[in-house]
């Protein structure tokens, strides 16, 4: 294969995957919330919330259970964010979190 031909399939697979990261950005049911505690030793966070559509779950505060700890990041007590979670093993699993816009 050809040098030129490799950078035009390297330049559409990366294409591809741009639309792919951008589809999946979109697809993030986001929901709304207040930090009330951090304990990434525990790899845990609470938060004080509205409504989670994708869950069918009403405004409550509660604990969610963080599997990537870097997540944390600078958070802390009273930050407001958006966040998104899923269900996974019976647990309710918070999956991206950021600064409130």
């Amino acid at each position: 294969m050809s040098l030129e031909k490799m950078a035009r399939t390297a330049a559409l697979m990366l294409a591809g995957a741009v639309v792919t990261l951008a589809a999946w950005a979109q697809a993030v049911d986001w929901s709304e919330g207040e930090v009330r505690k951090v304990d990434p030793a525990a790899g845990k966070i609470t938060i004080a919330h509205g409504e989670i559509k994708s869950l069918d779950m009403p405004p409550m505060t509660m604990v969610f259970t963080v599997k990537n700890l870097a997540l944390f990041g600078e958070l802390k007590k009273g930050d407001k964010v958006r966040f998104a979670v899923v269900r996974e093993d019976g647990k309710i699993v918070l999956t991206e979190i950021e600064p409130a816009r």
